[in-house]
């Protein structure tokens, strides 16, 4: 039955629904269980979800016209390389793009010669090597901050634990080094700079 020569009806929906289901459940593996508890970054979990899906849809609208692999390649390439000028993406944020458009393409331009025994392996495959990497691999990024600090008497390097127990009490941080700037003997302060591991692990 057509409509202006276009079908309302083929037995493709019922694979783009259960690709799409697929795809969905994976790509909240990837966002939501994996990504979002290191980030804590909303916004990017939105985009995540919206540019995962229209290339999904996207995809698989376009298999129809039987695109060879290098146009999927091409289509591939040109979301991958997506860009906002008015705030650029980290890197691991630009890594989680990329991945995130590679398997909603995986999903849906996937042909009759790749089973979904084959499709779900490679999703399962990609969620553990996420899941090694950040949970277990990733190396833990350094970061610093600038104190004054008004008890002059623990920047005597013999006291150099005592002002690092001080410090980590104060800041709730544990703290990999101290490094002591400036000292102004009349005001009793001086320019602290404590460097310590961010995200979890920290202890």
């Amino acid at each position: 039955m057509e409509f202006l020569d276009i079908p309302l009806f083929d037995d493709d929906f019922y694979k783009m629904i259960f690709r799409f289901i697929i795809n969905i459940a994976f790509l909240t593996l990837i966002i939501r269980l994996i990504y979002y508890p290191y980030a804590k970054r909303k916004d990017y979990v939105f985009t995540y979800y919206l540019i995962s899906v229209i290339v999904f849809f996207l995809c698989f609208t376009l298999k129809k016209y039987e695109l060879d692999i290098g146009m999927a390649l091409g289509l591939f390439a040109i979301f991958g390389i997506i860009r906002y000028r008015t705030d650029p993406i980290p890197i691991k944020e630009m890594t989680y793009l990329f991945v995130v458009i590679g398997v909603s393409v995986i999903n849906s331009l996937a042909n009759k010669k790749m089973s979904y025994a084959e499709i779900i392996g490679a999703n399962v495959l990609i969620v553990s090597v996420l899941i090694l990497i950040e949970r277990y691999w990733a190396l833990r990024q350094q970061e610093s901050k600038s104190i004054l600090y008004e008890n002059i008497e623990n920047v005597r390097p013999e006291n150099y634990l005592i002002l690092k127990q001080d410090l980590e009490q104060r800041t709730g941080l544990k703290i990999n080094k101290v490094t002591v700037g400036d000292i102004d003997f009349l005001k009793d302060t001086a320019n602290i700079t404590i460097f310590y591991f961010s995200g979890k692990g920290d202890g």
